[in-house]
């Protein structure tokens, strides 16, 4: 394939122009064709590419992806929508970038999941938190073995409440999957990936305290997580904890990721960029703490909310179209990080442990 990709996208409301925005940066890019069932949204698209790309308007999802006229697609619609589209497309001849989640059920996602691995052109699922720099040299040194065996991690992440959406469909769980599938999924996906094994088990203690409250849509009152806790056991031993805040927008660092070894100890802060290693060193010795900052393209920066993230993602996505590259999140990655997710919406719905066999059912 030439160097230049023609990219098809499905939803372009705020997710679909942050794709946009990158695209735009993505060398040999082109945003050809586009569909949204909101006329707003498809302005705001043909806006955000005015100057680059004049994509077409398409009646359907299907007929843009079977129109011949694009190589690869993006799928940024609300996440509920996420089967009733792939699922007219799945057999047609483009590479697929799906949003996360994969779905909001894991009926759903497992449909997906075992459609896309039949596939002969790619499909990644968007988990572009793997691809910030900082969070990506901090997996590295954990898997090259600097913090010794791993066997605790941690991940926090305290920010400002979710955005509003077209149509509000974000304020309810039921077009989310909820809190921990919608947002959290990011987080259950980076600890796979970390900690190199399957959850086994999850308790989740969560409740919306603060955000939302005096909303009403149609009379119906939101009803998505805004703070949680959520423990996950892994089959290899290691325990990992996420510990979630939307109401805590004021905290200097949105992400602090913690990995505990039988040597050490390593922390990265983001968006500061920081890398802080701390070794072992026995009862009332000196502490022999090593700092290092992680640089982020500003280019990249430039770009998306998800701190260059999403450009990072598209150069290895728009690789795989060219045949430049292999995909590094899989379909079944993403089922798998909705089934830990629903996994803890139903351990905070019932206040109890829930084992992933539950939800796999």
């Amino acid at each position: 394939m030439a160097s230049r990709v023609r990219y098809g996208m499905i939803g372009t409301g705020m997710m679909g122009l942050e794709h946009i925005q990158n695209l735009r940066v993505t060398p040999g890019a082109e945003l050809v064709a586009i569909h949204d069932p909101v006329p707003q949204s498809l302005e705001w698209a043909k806006s955000a590419s005015s100057g680059w790309s004049e994509p077409k308007v398409y009646e359907s999802g299907e007929a843009l992806a079977r129109s011949g006229e694009v190589d690869a697609i993006i799928i940024a619609s609300p996440n509920h929508t996420h089967r009733a589209v792939v699922e007219p497309i799945i057999d047609a001849p483009v590479h697929i970038l799906c949003e996360k989640p994969l779905a909001t059920t894991v009926a759903d996602a497992r449909w997906i999941a075992e459609a896309a691995a039949s596939r002969s052109h790619a499909f990644w699922t968007a988990m572009e938190y793997r691809f910030m720099p900082p969070a990506a040299r901090f997996i590295e040194q954990v898997h090259g073995g600097r913090v010794g065996r791993l066997q605790m991690l941690s991940i926090r992440e305290h920010r400002f409440p979710f955005l509003p959406k077209v149509g509000d469909w974000n304020r309810f769980s039921r077009n989310t999957g909820g809190t921990m599938v919608e947002k959290c999924c990011h987080f259950f996906d980076l600890m796979r990936l970390i900690v190199q094994s399957e959850a086994v088990r999850v308790y989740c203690s969560g409740a919306m305290d603060v955000n939302h409250q005096d909303e009403r849509y149609d009379g119906q009152k939101p009803d998505i997580i805004d703070n949680s806790y959520t423990v996950v056991d892994f089959a290899n031993g290691v325990r990992a904890m996420l510990d979630l805040c939307m109401f805590a927008d004021g905290a200097e660092n949105q992400e602090e990721i913690t990995a505990v070894g039988d040597k050490a100890r390593l922390d990265v802060l983001i968006p500061e960029g920081s890398l802080v290693f701390s070794p072992r060193v026995g009862f009332m010795n000196p502490k022999q703490v090593e700092r290092e900052h992680v640089a982020v393209d500003e280019l990249a920066l430039s770009t998306g909310q998800h701190h260059g993230s999403t450009y990072y993602q598209h150069q290895l996505f728009n690789a795989v179209v060219r045949g430049e590259g292999e995909v590094q999140v899989t379909a079944e990655d993403g089922l798998r990080a909705v089934e830990i997710g629903a996994a803890a919406e139903l351990s905070a719905r019932e206040k109890r442990v829930v084992t992933l066999d539950e939800v796999r059912a």
